[in-house]
C-alpha cells in the first residue's frame, strides 16, 4: 500500500462537497449481496481468503501477556490439524501488550495492530494520544487503529478531527493508520460518508467501522457506504484505501456476503488482507469449523477450537 504524509499545506475545507446517501437504496443494495449464489468450489477459497483477512483481537481489561501469546500462536497457526491454512492478517492489542505480541509474531508475516489514541472514546488530549502512538510503533506495532473524536465531528468541528488524524498519521511513521469512525454513533449514512471522505483526505490507510464497543457495529449497509467512498477516491486519485468492518460479523456465511460486496463494489484489487479486513475474532472459529467439515466430512464443535 502507498504511504505518503498529508502535505502540511493541506487543511480541511469546510466547503468540501458532501455526498447525500439514499439510505433505503443503500440498504437494499447491501441486502442484494446476501442473495448471490456461491458455487461450492468457490466457498472454500472464499473461506480461506476470509481467514487471511481477520484481525484477531483482544481488548479487555483482563488481558494478560499469556492471553496475548496464546492469541498470537493461534494467529500464526489457526488450526493445528490443517497446516495448509493461511495465517490471519494481524493481532490487535492494547499498546502495553505490543512488546509481548512482537516476541511471538516477529518474522511470522502476521502484523501487529494496536488501538492507540485513547481507545475507545478518543477523548484523551492529543499530546497523550500522539505519545501513545509513538510508543506503540517503537514497541513493534505495524498498524495503529485510532478512533476519531465523534463529539467534535458531530459538533461540526470537522477541521479539528481532520487535523488530529493528520497529526496521528505523522506520528505513525511507517506504520499503517486505520481510522475508526464508530459508525454506530454517527447516526446517518450521510455522516458516515462524510467521515469516510474526511479520514481518507487526512491520510488514513484504512477506514474502519467500529470499536466493537458500541451497537450497532459493522453492518453491510454502512460498509457499502465506506466501500463506495474508497472506490470514488481511487477513481479520482488512483490510490487504494482499505476498509475494515469490525464488530458483529460472526459467521462464515456473513463473511462470504461481505466478500461478494467487496468484489462487486470495488473489485478484485480489494480482495486481499492489504485492503480488506474483518475485525471479528469470533468469526475465526466459525470459519475453522466450516473448513474442518469440508476437510473431514463431519461437523466439529466450537470447543474443538481455542478461543485464543
Amino acid at each position: 500500500m502507498e504511504h505518503s504524509p498529508v502535505p502540511r499545506h493541506l487543511r480541511y475545507n469546510d466547503r468540501m462537497k458532501s455526498i447525500t446517501v439514499d439510505r433505503v437504496m443503500a440498504d437494499q443494495r447491501a441486502a442484494a449481496f446476501t442473495k448471490r449464489s456461491i458455487k461450492t468450489s468457490a466457498k472454500e477459497s472464499g473461506l480461506r481468503l476470509a481467514l487471511s483477512m481477520v484481525d484477531l483481537t483482544t481488548l479487555e481489561g483482563k488481558d494478560s501477556p499469556e492471553k496475548v501469546r496464546s492469541l498470537c500462536r493461534k494467529a500464526i497457526l489457526p488450526d493445528a490439524n490443517d497446516p495448509t491454512l493461511p495465517h490471519v492478517a494481524a493481532v490487535c492489542v492494547y499498546p502495553e501488550l505490543v512488546p509481548t505480541a512482537f516476541e511471538v509474531l516477529e518474522g511470522s508475516g502476521v502484523r501487529i495492530a494496536s488501538v492507540a489514541t485513547g481507545f475507545p472514546s478518543g477523548q484523551y488530549p492529543l499530546d497523550i494520544r500522539l505519545s501513545d502512538v509513538r510508543n506503540a510503533v517503537e514497541s513493534g506495532a505495524d498498524e495503529i487503529d485510532m478512533v476519531i473524536s465523534r463529539g467534535s465531528f458531530l459538533a461540526g468541528d470537522r477541521g479539528k478531527v481532520f487535523d488530529e488524524i493528520a497529526s496521528i498519521k505523522d506520528a505513525c511513521g511507517e506504520a499503517h493508520l486505520k481510522v475508526i469512525l464508530e459508525t454506530g454513533e454517527l447516526e446517518t449514512y450521510d455522516l458516515v460518508r462524510e467521515a469516510s471522505d474526511l479520514a481518507i483526505a487526512a491520510g488514513a490507510d484504512f477506514i474502519k467501522t467500529s470499536t466493537g464497543k458500541i451497537a450497532p457495529a459493522a453492518t453491510m449497509g454502512v460498509t457499502l457506504v465506506m466501500l463506495e467512498a474508497v472506490r470514488d477516491h481511487f477513481i479520482k486519485t488512483g490510490k487504494h484505501i482499505g476498509v475494515k468492518p469490525a464488530g458483529g460479523i460472526k459467521t462464515s456465511k456473513q463473511a462470504l456476503h461481505y466478500l461478494v460486496m467487496v468484489k462487486e463494489t470495488v473489485g478484485d484489487d480489494w480482495l486481499t488482507p492489504d485492503l480488506f479486513r474483518f475485525g471479528a475474532s469470533s468469526l475465526t472459529n466459525d470459519i475453522l469449523m466450516q473448513l474442518a467439515r469440508r476437510r473431514t466430512g463431519r461437523y466439529m464443535a466450537g470447543h474443538d477450537f481455542s478461543e485464543a
